[in-house]
């Protein structure tokens, strides 16, 4: 059997009749002036507490990153944004009650070195201007110097994706091939919707340094502007082909970057999973199935599309928003993709909008005008997003209905 088909009998490998629903969200840690804690202190913090819930640590090159217990994950991202990654449940209310713990654990240790908690797309300090990406410095892993080194080359932004972004991750179930295929074609139809709904900023009327008319969609900007060969919408998604097969022949062929060899991690520039299997720096004989495994894994975790198929489909077109919003956006999220009567009808409804270039300029109108640009069918992103809350409520049951009233609302947490 070829790594294409491993990667695509991997990805087959998540079906499940499950309808769980899994949320990471990344949180600024900063100071009294807005700066970003140091990675010393940070992960010497989550060593502490690592060690005193007897929790598994994750180390990277050396250093402790995370750890893991039975219910989530905490994990260190370029420049410290600090993630909660919470196991998937069908129960909405067990999400809640596991990050309130998280957080109940976490604030007091925070607040009491002076340190406050923020959820936002951007950095307040560097969307706002105060400080530039090139004053924040990266965690010391070498996955995080190549990478600054890589997107150096290829787009505008990098340095503010590593050191000044922080997103709202939902994680889906798909029962099938042809069940994965509608979930990722819909949604990515309504990413532009999602995108302003979770929008999360400290003054709503900045803009990107050089891009005044775009006062929206901070994050999605630097993201498309950032490469090409890794990001954006799904490769192909809209073809007549799409399915595991495609989707593995694409994130063997995405360049790499870096490559997590026994002896540590390497620079491999642009270099695919192919090159390296056809210049022999893996070999596929040696490969254990954990090892194999690993670098399935690895390959398709250097795909930085807005939405990633693992044995689930990762949802990441989100800004870091409060929790009771990240709760609503779950809420909206089940009942739409866990109804078949609403997926039947959005299919239906968005069925002529069939191609990445018509959801990409529906993108760059959201940019310029918010909720009041009008995008699919001559309608307001505002209406739109509208129907799909009222959709997801009919797809819910009444306890979950309770969640969608924070879908829309806004919370200015800069104090």
């Amino acid at each position: 059997m070829s790594i294409v088909s491993d990667i695509s009998a991997y990805i087959r490998s998540g079906e499940t009749t499950d309808q769980k629903l899994g949320l990471e969200i990344e949180h600024f840690i900063i100071d009294k002036d807005g700066h970003q804690i140091g990675f010393n202190a940070i992960s010497s913090l989550i060593e502490e507490v690592g060690n005193s819930l007897h929790a598994p640590l994750h180390f990277i090159d050396g250093y402790v990153v995370g750890y893991n217990t039975k219910e989530y994950a905490v994990s260190l991202e370029p420049s410290c944004q600090f993630e909660i990654s919470i196991n998937p449940y069908s129960d909405i209310n067990e999400i809640s009650r596991i990050y309130k713990e998280f957080i109940d654990l976490w604030k007091p240790i925070f607040s009491a070195r002076g340190y406050k908690i923020k959820t936002f797309g951007n950095l307040p300090n560097v969307e706002l201007g105060i400080v530039s990406p090139d004053e924040i410095p990266l965690s010391p892993k070498k996955r995080y110097e190549f990478m600054n080194k890589h997107f150096l080359q290829t787009g505008k932004y990098g340095k503010h994706m590593m050191r000044a972004s922080a997103s709202t991750q939902i994680s889906i179930d798909y029962s099938s091939e042809e069940d994965m295929i509608r979930k990722v074609r819909i949604l990515q139809k309504l990413a532009p919707i999602i995108m302003i709904l979770l929008e999360s900023k400290s003054d709503p009327a900045s803009t990107m340094k050089g891009v005044p008319d775009k006062p929206h969609l901070f994050r999605t900007q630097q993201w498309d502007d950032l490469d090409p060969d890794r990001t954006g919408f799904i490769p192909g998604s809209f073809d007549q082909g799409f399915g595991y097969d495609s989707l593995s022949d694409t994130i063997f062929n995405t360049p790499l970057i870096l490559y997590p060899d026994k002896d540590g991690t390497i620079y491999v520039e642009n270099k695919s999973a192919k090159n390296l299997f056809e210049d022999s720096v893996i070999n596929k004989e040696d490969l254990t199935a954990e090892r194999k495994k690993q670098l399935i894994e690895h390959f398709i975790s250097m795909g930085f599309f807005h939405f990633r198929i693992k044995t689930y489909i990762e949802i990441r077109v989100a800004d870091s928003v409060p929790i009771e919003k990240a709760l609503g956006y779950v809420a909206l999220i089940k009942g739409i993709v866990y109804s078949n009567d609403n997926l039947d009808i959005l299919e239906k409804e968005l069925a002529d909008i069939n191609t990445i270039d018509s959801i990409e300029l529906a993108i760059e109108e959201i940019e310029k005008k918010g909720f009041d640009a009008t995008i699919y069918h001559g309608k307001t992103v505002g209406a739109w997003a509208d129907y799909l809350i009222t959709l997801a409520e009919n797809g819910l049951d009444d306890n979950d209905k309770e969640y969608l009233k924070n879908v829309r609302t806004f919370w200015n947490n800069s104090n």
